[in-house]
């Protein structure tokens, strides 16, 4: 292999390591964010929202990756035991009586701004 391969492979290795998440969505930002199904949109501006949205509650921020990361590494398993069993200030199934352990998961990976991610 050439140096210049090399090189050029360890420098794409080194930034890939220093990405960072996308920056966390303004106060504002936060408040209009809803999810883009029409249901689990209405479940979460009836239980999540009134945290998740708010800075001032202590709740990680919807779309906050800095906040979420930590929590998303703990599993989705350990974050839906959470939200079903409540946790700290996090209120047994966030208040959301109609929802099921489906909707939590798809609120979860709403919230943490992994919709994208089954994992």
């Amino acid at each position: 292999m050439s140096r210049a391969f090399v090189f050029a492979a360890f420098a794409l290795f080194v930034s890939a390591c220093g990405a960072k998440p996308p920056p966390a969505p303004t106060p504002e930002q936060a408040l209009a964010l809803r999810p883009a199904d029409a249901r689990l949109a209405a479940l979460y501006e009836t239980s999540c929202h009134a945290c998740h949205a708010i800075p001032e509650t202590g709740a990680p921020l919807v779309h906050d990756r800095a906040a979420w990361d930590p929590r998303w590494k703990q599993g989705e398993a350990v974050l839906l035991d959470h939200t079903i069993q409540g946790f700290n200030a996090m209120p047994a199934t966030g208040q959301c009586a109609t929802c099921t352990p489906g909707d939590f998961e798809a609120l979860i990976r709403f919230m943490a701004g992994r919709e994208d991610s089954a994992t």
